[in-house]
C-alpha cells in the first residue's frame, strides 16, 4: 500500500551537487517545492562524524543520498551514521540512495585469506537501520544478493543509448559497441542490442596485477567508429590501452561511455593525452575540478532517473520500468532528440 506521508530527502558530503539536482526534478515531477532536509554532517577535530538532523521525521520515508565514493571510508561512515540518525529519530523507512556503491568490486575471494569487502559493506548497511538501497550500475549483480533487504539496481545503459542515438546518429551504420574485457560482455551486449550495432571484445591478459601483458580485439573493427562500455574507469590504464589497440586494428575513431568515473591517480591526463575522442561518464560520482576542466570527458546527468526511481519507491509502482529507453525519453525530454 502506497505511503501517504511526503518522501524526504537528506544527503551527506559525498556529492551534493547531484542530491541538489534530484531535488530540483522532484519538485518539477511534484508540482511543489521538495527540499533536503535541514542538517549538518561535520568532523569533529579528531575526524569523528557527527551528524545533526534539524527537522522533524518521525513517521517520515527517508531516503538518504550519499554515493560510498572517494573517500570511501568516510562517506560509508557518514552513510551509516545518518541511517542510525533517522532510526534513532523514528522514521518510518529508511532508503539508501547509493549512485556509486563503493568496495563493490571486492565481491569475491581472489586468492587465499582476503576478504569479500563488499558483503561486508552489506552487512553495515542493513545493520544501520536501511531498509531499501537504491544503486546504479553495480560492478557485479550477485552483490544484490549480498543484502538481506530490497535492492533496486538502475543501469546506465538506456541514458547512454540514448546519448549515443542522439551524438552518433550520422554514424550509426558504422557503429560497433566493445567490451574492455570479457567480463563486461553482457553489459556491452545490452548496449549493442538497444542501438541495434554490431559488438567486439578486447581480451587482456595480465601478467600481474596491473600489469596488461597483451590484448587482443575480437571482431572485426575497421573502419568502425568503437564505442566502450564499462561501468568503471579508475586509473584509465586499461580503458587508454583498449582505445589505442583498436586504433591500431583499424578503427576510425574511439569513445567510451563508463558509469562510474572514479578517475583516481593519473586518470585524467591520460585520457586527455590518449586517442580517445571522447569520454562520456555520469554524475554518480562528484566530478573533481580536473575532470570539469578536461576537454574530451563530458558528464551524463542521472537526476532525472534518480527522482523518478525515487517516487516510485515512495509510490509502491515499479522501478524496473527506468530501464527501458521509451520509459526514460520523457524523463529527459529536451536533452535527446531522435529526430
Amino acid at each position: 500500500m502506497p505511503v501517504m506521508t511526503e518522501p524526504k530527502l537528506i544527503a551527506g558530503n559525498a556529492n551534493r551537487p547531484l542530491a541538489s539536482a534530484i531535488v530540483r526534478r522532484m519538485s518539477m515531477h511534484r508540482g511543489m517545492s521538495v527540499n533536503l532536509v535541514d542538517a549538518r554532517v561535520e568532523r569533529f577535530n579528531d575526524q569523528e562524524i557527527f551528524v545533526e538532523v534539524f527537522e522533524n521525521v518521525r513517521g517520515e520515508d527517508m531516503f538518504i543520498i550519499q554515493p560510498t565514493s572517494n573517500p570511501a571510508n568516510d562517506n560509508l561512515m557518514e552513510l551509516l551514521i545518518m541511517a542510525d540518525a533517522l532510526r534513532r529519530s523514528s522514521a518510518a523507512r529508511i532508503t539508501a540512495v547509493i549512485p556509486y556503491f563503493g568496495y563493490a568490486r571486492q565481491d569475491r575471494r581472489t586468492k587465499a585469506r582476503t576478504p569479500i569487502s563488499a558483503k561486508l559493506v552489506a552487512n553495515l548497511i542493513a545493520e544501520a537501520g536501511i531498509e531499501r538501497v537504491l544503486t546504479m550500475d553495480l560492478h557485479a549483480a550477485q552483490i544484490q544478493g549480498f543484502f538481506d533487504i530490497p535492492v533496486d539496481n538502475l543501469y546506465a545503459a538506456p541514458v547512454f543509448a540514448l546519448d549515443v542515438a542522439h551524438h552518433f546518429k550520422d554514424k550509426m551504420e558504422a557503429l560497433t559497441i566493445v567490451s574492455p574485457d570479457v567480463g563486461g560482455v553482457s553489459r556491452a551486449r545490452d548496449m549493442a542490442q538497444r542501438l541495434g550495432c554490431g559488438l567486439a571484445i578486447v581480451d587482456k591478459r595480465r601478467v600481474k596485477p596491473g600489469e596488461i601483458a597483451e590484448m587482443t580485439v575480437i571482431g572485426d573493427v575497421a573502419g568502425q567508429t568503437c564505442i566502450i562500455v564499462d561501468d568503471i574507469c579508475d586509473t584509465a590504464g586499461t580503458l587508454c590501452k583498449a582505445a589505442e589497440v583498436l586504433m591500431e586494428n583499424g578503427a576510425s575513431e574511439v569513445h567510451s561511455y563508463i558509469t562510474h568515473g572514479v578517475l583516481s591517480g593519473p586518470a585524467v591526463g591520460r585520457i586527455e593525452n590518449s586517442v580517445m575522442k571522447s569520454l562520456v561518464i555520469t554524475d554518480s560520482i562528484e566530478a573533481t575540478p580536473a575532470v570539469s576542466a578536461a576537454k574530451n570527458i563530458r558528464i551524463v546527468p542521472t537526476a532525472p532517473m534518480f527522482a523518478q526511481a525515487i517516487l516510485n519507491i515512495w509510490n509502491g509502482t515499479s522501478v524496473s520500468s527506468l530501464f527501458e529507453v521509451d520509459t526514460l525519453m520523457p524523463i529527459y525530454e529536451g536533452m535527446y532528440n531522435r529526430s
